[in-house]
C-alpha cells in the first residue's frame, strides 16, 4: 500500500553524521496535515531502512488517515543530550503494510522493556482491529541545523 504522493527527485539522503538519531532510542516529532490544511503533530518512535527514515502509525489512527489523503509529512528528531544537533526530514511518505508488525515490535523492544506492542503495550484483540502500516519517508529536504538552514 502507498499512500498519494508527488512526483519527485531521488530520495535525499540522511548524512551519516546524523543517522545515529534515527538508530537509537529517541522519540520524534511526525507532522502531518489535517484535512482543513492545519498541521498535527504526534510523538513517534523512528529507524531507518537504510533509505528511508521509517515510523509506525495505524490507518485508522489521524496519522495515517492523514498520510493517506496528503503523503507530504516532516520529521524531526534532536539529539537529547544536545539540541543543537536535530535533524529534520521532509519529504513523502509512502505506507506498507507488509511487516508492519513486526517492526512495531521492533521498535517497542529498541523503546521499552516489553517484547512485543501487543498484548504489553495495548491490549492484544486491539492488533485485530487496526491496520498496521510502516511510514517509509521519502526525503525530498534534510535539514541538520535549525538556526543556519
Amino acid at each position: 500500500m502507498t499512500a498519494p504522493s508527488l512526483p519527485a527527485p531521488s530520495d535525499v539522503a540522511v548524512p551519516d553524521s546524523h543517522l545515529d538519531l534515527l538508530a537509537r532510542p529517541i522519540v520524534g516529532v511526525l507532522t502531518t496535515m489535517l484535512p482543513d490544511g492545519q498541521p498535527q503533530s504526534s510523538l513517534v518512535w523512528v529507524d531507518y531502512d537504510g533509505t528511508c527514515a521509517r515510523v509506525n502509525t495505524t490507518l485508522e489512527r489521524r496519522k495515517g488517515r492523514d498520510l493517506l489523503a496528503n503523503a507530504r509529512v516532516s520529521l524531526l528528531v534532536v539529539h537529547p543530550d544536545d539540541t543543537g544537533r536535530p535533524l529534520q526530514v521532509r519529504g513523502d511518505a509512502e505506507l506498507v503494510t507488509e511487516g508492519a508488525v513486526d517492526h512495531l515490535d521492533e521498535l517497542t523492544r529498541r523503546n521499552t522493556d516489553h517484547p512485543a506492542y501487543y498484548g504489553f503495550i495495548y491490549p492484544a484483540e486491539q492488533r485485530d482491529r487496526e491496520t498496521r502500516v510502516i511510514c517509509r519517508i521519502h526525503a525530498r529536504r534534510v535539514s541538520l541545523d535549525a538556526i543556519h538552514h
